[in-house]
């Protein structure tokens, strides 16, 4: 495969992954009026199966099952199942509650938190544009909280868990696949998941099977909704620049705004214009910043 090929393939991956993570709020308002709490559950244990089916096609489960040996890769898919539990209740919560606008803000605010960890966590040391682009961010969520008279708890949370996920995914290292990590994490998470049915259908009953074929058919394929887009990223990661795949990135959070705002009709007051410009403009500062960086780096890798 030549580089042009690879990285046209690398991506219709991404595009591919964004894309579908973009339609993620569609896809949870097509399920009403299933609650939270049921699509949830099915989700963890659906995408489990998904994840084993396909480990078992590409004939990876051994390797996958090997890493329950290691103590710690279990201590740290732990903690990421903990956080993605986190994630997706509320991304899941704010698709059915008329918070779509506010969950994408999270989105957009999340390479910001990212660059945030590196420097509380990390110690790294930030370049000027980066801190410029984390000082417009606190304004922002300042902007929002003021107007609102609340802070956009949603936003932050959802930001806040996934910069975490992704700072646990790091600590695992190039050799756990995100295919192997996403199985371990919902096999910590499948327990939980088989109370919460229990708990529905003992309290108010499942839905599934009870609202038509169709119904059942989109609820049955929570596990595929949430794995895909996993593969296409993995896909896209091995032939795209870090680079390509930050800007990328925006797509998912633009899609689902645009469909809080424009399908489901959720509010825009003036203060949330101004919030969500403001985020915009870090991230463009940001997006500045990591280019020019990575271009320096390539003109001169010795100062490094």
């Amino acid at each position: 495969m030549n580089e042009s090929t690879r990285q046209r393939d690398g991506f219709l991956a991404a595009a591919a992954a964004y894309g579908l993570w973009g339609l993620l709020p569609a896809y949870f308002v097509a399920l009403d009026p299933s609650g939270p709490i049921e699509i949830l559950a099915f989700r963890i244990v659906l995408s489990l199966i998904f994840c084993v089916v396909i480990l078992a096609i590409m004939r990876r489960l051994p390797r996958t099952a090997a890493l329950l040996r290691d103590p710690n890769i279990l201590k740290l898919s732990a903690m990421a199942a903990v956080l993605i539990l986190i994630n997706w209740s509320v991304y899941v919560y704010a698709s059915l509650n008329q918070f779509i606008v506010e969950a994408a803000l999270g989105y957009f605010i999340n390479p910001l938190v990212t660059v945030a960890l590196g420097v509380v966590v990390l110690k790294e040391k930030l370049r000027p544009l980066q801190w410029s682009a984390l000082a417009l961010a606190v304004v922002a969520v300042v902007v929002l909280a003021v107007g609102y008279g609340s802070v956009p708890v949603i936003s932050l949370t959802l930001a806040f868990s996934f910069g975490f996920y992704g700072f646990v995914k790091n600590r695992m290292g190039p050799t756990v696949k995100s295919l192997d990590s996403l199985t371990l994490e919902t096999l910590w998470l499948t327990p939980i998941a088989l109370g919460l049915l229990a708990w529905v259908y003992l309290s108010s009953g499942l839905t599934l099977g009870t609202l038509g074929p169709g119904h059942t058919v989109l609820l049955l394929m929570a596990g595929a909704v949430t794995s895909i887009p996993l593969l296409f990223f993995g896909a896209a990661a091995r032939r795209l620049p870090l680079s390509v795949i930050g800007l990328m990135q925006y797509l998912a959070p633009v899609m689902q705004f645009t469909f809080g705002v424009a399908i489901m009709g959720e509010p825009m007051p003036l203060e949330r214009w101004i919030g969500f410009s403001l985020v915009w403009v870090a991230l463009v500062i940001l997006s500045i910043d990591a280019l020019t960086h990575r271009r320096n780096r390539l003109v001169n890798p010795a100062n490094h």
